[in-house]
């Protein structure tokens, strides 16, 4: 529902004035003021639990504010469901995609809005309409599961123009995107402001949003502390605003690797459910006080190898090895018990009980060990103690260890399961995007824990999108593509840019 604005001279594409939203012990957000003008990239900083999700939520009808205004294009707004948001030409892309990819990009575009352009000639000559407009060189007939994460964040994008959004909202739209994806994702952003539109931008990486954003807003503990335009201050200024500390930097120190072998992988064989190989002929080794950089496109293969080091996955060939153990037919279960700490990719799926309190996610994966375990028994008190000591030692973000994990921002929930993974000492972690969606501070206290467990002698297998964090933390990197490991790299000698081309294949081909 809009009312007419009163003003005739400019007026905001998007105002929240003196928003407010509380949770059960929890104030999200008080006394925020954002001025979002049109045609500009205005990017939303903060460190987790800053309230940067819930605003957006706010804008975007998933939540109400319980005070504060919201207007668009000068006319107050009331929105109750996303649908009046997109009525209202607001669209939102996850950063989690929305896709199904047993449909072709028509399809997962045209899904929920068919009354636009309809289901055939029509809605594929919008499609390719915008993909021509927007430089997004995409084929509407090709199936999603084809495609590479950066095309795909791209029919994420023509889904919300293709339901006439003016105004787009992109969580975290870089942070699984190589180097070379991020500058094609940058020109499409700014061929869309050109074009008119209006774009919020929320991400961690502050250099990025230096070079995309035209203003920039932080948000601290749930309010607003400044917007700045970018030629105005540095990443270590922005660092400051959102937590008060210099923006950190991986570096891994003196070397730390012993003759000690942790983990054996030869041969290694994935197949899929249909008999398709996911990974192929895959040999590893990593040794205790050693950090194993993966690098790869998303899509690749990591993730199976990642599954298939941790039990998840069987080997259709090859063999895993623990600690001179055979481990191969062994499970998940055995695999932990061994010593194997594991920081999954998809935290909600893999990595929590979101209905369930932080004391009772303590346990998770742990279940027969102290202090999760006494003997035989379960040790809720033991895992209360424990609990309150990751939210300590972590900076978790909670009223208390009674609160449930879904409670929780995103950051804060990677936040726990880090320190529930890196409790007990494991011999072996498998960590998958450890630091992602997580603030400057929470990342650098996140590296400080791996740098100190590695010079007790940890084993990490060590997959990122970060390759600041790969260079930074790996003492060897290995780049998967198609399901096979290539190139090892020498992180002292690297740059970002060779690796990206590596892992899109393009060094191969310059190569070929």
């Amino acid at each position: 529902m809009t009312e007419p604005g009163a003003s005739d001279g400019p007026v905001p594409a998007v105002q929240l004035a003196g928003i407010a939203k509380r949770f059960p012990g929890v104030v999200a957000n008080h006394d925020v003021d954002v001025e979002i003008w049109p045609g500009t990239v205005h990017a939303l900083v903060g460190e987790n639990g800053a309230g940067k999700s819930t605003l957006m939520k706010i804008l975007y009808g998933v939540q109400k504010p319980d005070e504060g205004m919201i207007t668009v294009d000068g006319g107050a707004v009331t929105f109750s469901s996303p649908g009046d948001a997109i009525a209202c030409g607001i669209g939102m892309v996850f950063q989690h995609f929305q896709l199904a990819d047993n449909l072709t990009v028509l399809e997962n575009v045209v899904l929920g809005a068919e009354r636009r352009h309809g289901i055939g000639a029509g809605a594929r000559r919008e499609i390719m309409r915008i993909s021509q407009v927007y430089g997004f060189d995409l084929d509407a007939d090709e199936l999603v599961e084809t495609l590479g994460v950066g095309e795909r964040q791209r029919v994420e994008i023509l889904k919300v123009l293709y339901r006439g959004a003016r105004i787009i909202i992109l969580d975290e739209p870089t942070a699984v995107l190589v180097p070379q994806e991020v500058d094609a994702l940058f020109a499409n952003l700014r061929e869309l402001k050109r074009e008119g539109h209006t774009l919020v931008f929320i991400s961690h990486k502050l250099d990025e949003v230096l070079a995309i954003a035209d203003e920039i807003t932080v948000l601290r503990r749930g309010t607003t502390v400044a917007t700045v335009p970018p030629a105005d201050v540095t990443p270590h200024d922005l660092a400051e605003l959102m937590v008060g500390a210099e923006l950190p930097s991986p570096s891994r120190g003196d070397s730390t690797v012993t003759d000690r072998t942790v983990l054996e992988v030869r041969g290694l064989r994935v197949e899929g459910p249909s008999g398709r190989v996911l990974l192929d002929d895959v040999d590893l080794v990593i040794r205790a006080g050693e950090v194993l950089g993966i690098a790869g496109v998303e899509g690749n293969g990591q993730t199976e190898l990642v599954e298939a080091v941790i039990g998840m996955r069987p080997a259709a060939a090859g063999s895993v090895a623990l600690g001179g153990t055979d481990v191969t037919r062994w499970g998940t279960r055995e695999r932990r018990a061994a010593g194997v700490g594991y920081i999954p990719e998809d935290r909600q799926r893999h990595g929590l009980l979101l209905g369930f309190p932080l004391w009772e996610n303590r346990m998770l994966g742990h279940q027969t060990r102290p202090p999760s375990a006494n003997g035989v028994w379960l040790d809720p008190a033991g895992a209360r103690a424990d609990a309150a000591r990751i939210v300590e030692s972590y900076d978790v973000r909670t009223p208390g260890v009674d609160t449930s994990a879904r409670s929780l921002s995103g950051g804060n929930q990677q936040k726990f399961i880090v320190g529930r993974e890196m409790s007990g000492d494991p011999m072996l972690l498998v960590a998958a995007h450890p630091t992602r969606g997580v603030d400057v501070g929470a990342q650098a206290a996140i590296w400080d824990h791996i740098r100190e467990a590695r010079r007790r002698g940890l084993a990490v297998l060590l997959v990122s999108a970060d390759l600041d964090e790969l260079i930074g933390l790996s003492d060897t990197i290995r780049v998967v593509l198609r399901g096979r490991l290539g190139d090892e790299f020498d992180p002292q000698d690297v740059q970002p840019q060779q690796l990206g081309s590596a892992m899109t294949g393009a060094a191969a081909d310059t190569r070929g």
